[in-house]
């Protein structure tokens, strides 16, 4: 097989023209999806039942079933429902931008509650008896203590979660969104060459992984400062 490298270098610039909606599905998702992290894991630890179970229900659901499914029952099936059309949501649930976003949010805020949660579980339990020992009530020790370790804990698999995140973005294009994958996918209908156009796109990709984790690896060694500090 003879591989055309000019079409490979003429695909780059036309799917980097959906990278803008790429981002905005990436950091909208990563957000929100962070929001509902938090409020899912202070249920967990919450150590009240009636808001336990249901956050582990949630998290169960959406960790155990696949994203591309998740996206499909939230743009074809939700619509399907009167209560859903009738509802403020209306606006958001008609267009596949808003499913996308939707189903991404939900999605990772499945896994990083998770993340946050072990890394909470990876606080020495000395240093809450020292926090206890100085005065500090419960609070206190979980904000200043407890919320500071706990996300240094976490960056590594939160970065990884991320780059989890941004390639799952590519499945917004099988609901009509033209993101990379989807401009990548109108390029094969045209080309018939898709060997040469999802090479460019796994650069494009790769590229865009090469960067999230350069950019946490700089928090986490910021983060980690103290440590070398007194290494």
């Amino acid at each position: 097989m003879i591989v055309d490298f000019s079409l490979i270098i003429d695909s780059i610039p036309k799917m980097l023209t959906g990278l803008s909606l790429t981002l905005q599905l990436l950091f909208v998702s990563a957000f929100l999806g962070t929001i509902l992290a938090i409020i899912l894991l202070l249920m967990r630890i919450s150590g009240r039942w009636y808001l336990q179970w249901p956050a582990v229900v949630y998290i169960y659901i959406f960790r155990g079933t696949p994203i591309l499914v998740q996206i499909f029952i939230i743009y074809h099936g939700l619509p399907q429902f009167e209560f859903i059309r009738t509802s403020i949501f209306w606006p958001i649930l008609r267009e596949p931008y808003g499913c996308a976003i939707l189903a991404l949010s939900l999605n990772t805020g499945a896994y990083v509650s998770e993340i946050l949660r072990g890394g909470i579980l990876g606080v020495p339990r000395g240093l809450h008896e020292a926090g206890s020992a100085l005065g500090l009530s419960v609070r206190q020790r979980f904000i200043y203590i407890t919320t500071p370790i706990a996300v240094r804990l976490a960056i590594p698999a939160y970065s990884n979660d991320i780059v989890s995140l941004m390639k799952a973005t590519a499945l917004a294009s099988t609901i009509t969104l033209l993101d990379m994958m989807g401009i990548a996918r109108t390029i094969v209908a045209d080309t018939f060459a898709p060997y040469e156009v999802f090479i460019s796109l796994a650069v494009i990709y790769m590229i865009l992984t090469l960067i999230i984790q350069k950019s946490f690896g700089w928090f986490e060694r910021y983060m980690s400062r103290y440590l070398k500090k007194e290494a």
